[in-house]
């Protein structure tokens, strides 16, 4: 069945690897970043793409907008916008810290209450996280604004989860280990993932679709090693 799908942080990586493989099955696509210009090169008929800066209170409200005017109804909400700061914790400042949580946390809970409207008991919203923000999981030195902020994401959707459970949508996190992405070369360069960005989004998609058959408020581990 066609579903209508948000994805946010489209421009690279594992989010631009998700727009063909959903567009491909048929889906209707909305691809957000703050550059539209990868999506738009695709020329894919059924995804939808603007510049789209989730920190940004009028951005949002064009995606509210595009949704009540195109789509009256969002079945799929994949939060994939990541922001990573690596330094030692006595070099962080204040304002990486922040950066890191606008986007990771605030963005993604303000899109989130943007798009809530338009969705149905039987909707999925999937919050990408990270191993970094797993209690008990390894850590890496230079993560503290990102890891943390990852970690405030796996309680949000437990959160949410707990909140809209008589009437939906569903809330599930995946916390995802190393994947082949750029982002990955800026925090560890030279380090070679065992998953691609495809492979990754390949399995995301997959439980974006039908994963709330199964799962509400969970936090699923997607890595193939046990740190």
């Amino acid at each position: 069945m066609k579903k209508n799908i948000i994805v946010t942080g489209t421009s690279r990586g594992i989010g631009y690897q998700m727009v063909p493989i959903l567009a491909d099955a048929g889906h209707n696509v909305l691809a957000l970043s703050r550059d539209n210009v990868p999506i738009s090169g695709l020329e894919i008929t059924n995804c939808y793409c603007f510049p789209c800066d989730i920190t940004d209170a009028d951005d949002i409200k064009k995606v509210s907008e595009f949704v009540k005017d195109t789509w009256q109804q969002v079945d799929v909400l994949i939060n994939n916008s990541g922001y990573i700061v690596t330094k030692p914790f006595e070099k962080l400042k204040q304002s990486d810290f922040k950066d890191c949580f606008d986007v990771n946390v605030f963005g993604l809970a303000a899109i989130t209450q943007a798009v809530l409207p338009y969705m149905k008991k039987d909707g999925h919203v999937v919050n990408i996280s990270s191993m970094g923000g797993i209690q008990g999981s390894m850590k890496f030195p230079g993560l503290a604004a990102y890891s943390s902020s990852k970690g405030a994401v796996l309680t949000l959707t437990e959160l949410l989860a707990e909140e809209y459970k008589e009437k939906g949508p569903s809330f599930n996190a995946l916390a995802l280990g190393a994947v082949q992405t750029e982002m990955l070369e800026e925090a560890f360069p030279g380090y070679k993932a065992p998953l691609s960005a495809k492979e990754m989004a390949e399995y995301i998609v997959n439980f974006a679709l039908t994963g709330q058959q199964f799962y509400n408020g969970k936090i699923l581990q997607v890595s193939n090693s046990t740190p």
